[in-house]
């Protein structure tokens, strides 16, 4: 049994007022009937329109569930997505960034590769990661700010989906260009380079680039295709930004923690945060 277009709308309003006030939303989608991946994304279509319609600008995609034994497990046939917007991300000022978000519930803090396209990312054939990347303008280490409106952190992917991807806020470090020369030398960079986080100071977790289907060039190459499979008539496009999956565990944060990321195996600086 498939959702009415009335159901929908008002999935997508309930969940839209818990992201605007930060409200919980005591029964996720998916336990209600009719309520599938297919629906999710009518939901986060829905999302998109109501969030254009106030003044906000869509800028972006964020990546979800980029991990390939938790498809087998989810039953997930490639990784998941949703949009972001203009309110929402943020450029750092020399690597360094203070951020205050707006309805918090229980934020979460994870590293990822942001990639900036520079032309649509029409794909054909199996993801490929050097073909991603000769789409790519630049590269940057990011912050990406979750919150959850289900109790517990508990969700599917078609919530995930249907809730802006749990997005609160991504924060970008300083841009480093993709020149084609470069190409071959990033595909095996990003595939062993490796982050560590520092929440105040103290060490929290190291992370790699193989903890995003192996590479987050990959990702971004199987984000490409899914949505052209998805939605043909609407690619990746020229100028969206791609956050590409998270490098380590998330980790829960809070008003006055600041955090570090440090990158070795690939040029890029490292990128602190501060949540106010």
């Amino acid at each position: 049994m498939s959702m009415s277009s009335k159901e929908v709308e008002d999935i997508a309003r309930e969940l839209l007022t818990a992201y605007e006030t930060g409200h919980m939303v005591s029964v996720p989608p998916s336990e209600r009937p009719g309520f599938d991946l297919d629906t999710a994304y009518q939901v986060e279509a829905a999302l998109k329109k109501f969030r254009e319609a106030a003044g906000h600008r869509e800028v972006g995609q964020k990546v979800g569930y980029a991990n390939k034994a938790m498809w087998r497990i989810l039953k997930l046939e490639t990784l998941v997505w949703a949009h972001m917007y203009d309110d929402t991300v943020h450029y750092s000022d020399h690597n360094s960034a203070t951020l205050s978000v707006a309805h918090v519930r229980s934020l979460k803090i994870e590293p990822e590769i942001v990639f900036g396209l520079r032309e649509p990312a029409n794909v054909e054939g199996a993801p490929d990661a050097a073909a991603a990347l000769t789409r790519t303008e630049w590269l940057a280490i990011g912050f990406e700010i979750i919150d959850c409106p289900f109790p517990e952190w508990k969700f599917q992917p078609s919530d995930f989906v249907a809730s802006f991807g749990l997005h609160a806020a991504l924060v970008i470090g300083e841009k480093i260009p993709v020149r084609p020369d470069s190409i071959p030398a990033l595909v095996d960079e990003l595939s062993r380079f490796k982050v560590r986080m520092s929440r105040n100071g103290a060490f929290v977790e190291e992370g790699s680039g193989r903890n995003a289907l192996k590479n987050p060039a990959s990702c971004l190459a199987e984000l490409s295709t899914a949505i052209a499979r998805r939605f043909p008539n609407h690619p990746l496009n020229a100028g969206e930004i791609v956050s590409s999956g998270t490098l380590t565990a998330g980790h829960a944060s809070g008003t006055g923690d600041e955090w570090t990321v440090d990158v070795e195996g690939i040029s890029l600086p490292s990128l602190s945060l501060r949540l106010a």
